[in-house]
């Protein structure tokens, strides 16, 4: 072999052996990073574990507090409509019973004010005119 031969040669094994040293340098500071990685995930397990209950926890409470709520709110709307309800029951009553004895006062009242003007017409010797026959025609 030439002396370029070997110093070519020398070059070379001189790079590999340079390279094997970087693969290996990397492949240490790759493994050194997949550890704190598996540390810091760690670390967020254990801290992030009791904030995702304490989430499902209030998640859950904010669910039962809307289902109740939705309870509250068809008990009430039962309630005013059983209220409207009876209110318009008591108002007809109330009307029927305030309505009825004045129908039968204003009918006995009319039949008073009939008999007075009669009585009247009696005593003072009036009649009652009797529309014509004409009258009846008249057009």
């Amino acid at each position: 072999m030439s002396v370029w031969g070997e110093v070519f040669l020398g070059v070379i094994a001189l790079a590999t052996l340079v390279m094997a040293i970087g693969q290996v340098a990397l492949f240490v500071a790759a493994s050194r990073l997949a550890r704190r990685v598996a540390g810091i995930a760690d670390v967020l397990d254990r801290e992030l574990k009791p904030l995702f209950a304490q989430l499902n926890g209030l998640v859950r409470d904010a669910s039962r507090a809307a289902t109740l709520a939705a309870a509250q709110v068809e008990r009430a709307d039962r309630l005013f409509a059983d209220l409207a309800s009876r209110l318009e029951s008591t108002a007809a009553l109330v009307q029927e019973a305030v309505a009825a004895p004045m129908r039968q006062g204003s009918a006995v009242m009319a039949a008073f004010r009939v008999a007075f003007n009669i009585l009247r017409d009696v005593r003072s010797g009036r009649r009652r005119r009797r529309p014509d026959d004409e009258d009846a025609l008249f057009i």
